[in-house]
């Protein structure tokens, strides 16, 4: 059984993660937690010196932390972006997607069931944060997205 996945070369934060409002009262965190309804536009001016940004998934159906991702992923933030909370293994594919690189469920996934997740897909339709070339940008040629 796998509890975090992680798909980054960098070394893992380890510190905890503060409260958006926290994060933005003070100028030494670097790991920060949005829940649900926290606007992750509001770490736009930050994004530099954040190494950690942790999107809580209270429940498998609240899909708010993949804008999340999105907003972020799109403003630039290059550092760890986990998924935590009721994360399932049908989900890692999408959430790769939108940028995430680690993941934190609170259930352990089956490791043999995370491969098969995201492998499951092999081409992909429209551009997004993983940086995949769409299958129609393959089948036309050029290899890369646009």
């Amino acid at each position: 059984m796998v509890d975090i996945l992680r798909y980054r070369d960098d070394e893992a934060v380890g510190h905890a993660a503060v409260t958006v409002d926290s994060f933005l009262d003070q100028s030494n965190a670097a790991a920060v937690r949005v829940e649900p309804g926290d606007d992750a536009r509001a770490l736009l001016p930050h994004l530099e010196r954040i190494a950690l940004v942790e999107v809580n998934f209270p429940a498998f159906g609240d899909g708010r932390g993949y804008s999340s991702a999105r907003i972020l992923r799109e403003a630039g933030y290059d550092g760890e972006l986990r998924a935590v909370g009721d994360v399932l293994v049908d989900q890692l594919a999408y959430m790769r997607r939108c940028g995430y690189d680690s993941f934190e469920p609170d259930a352990p996934l089956d490791a043999g069931d995370v491969e098969a997740a995201l492998a499951r897909w092999p081409d992909v339709y429209q551009v997004a944060a993983d940086q995949r070339a769409p299958i129609w940008a393959l089948r036309h040629g050029d290899g890369h997205a646009a």
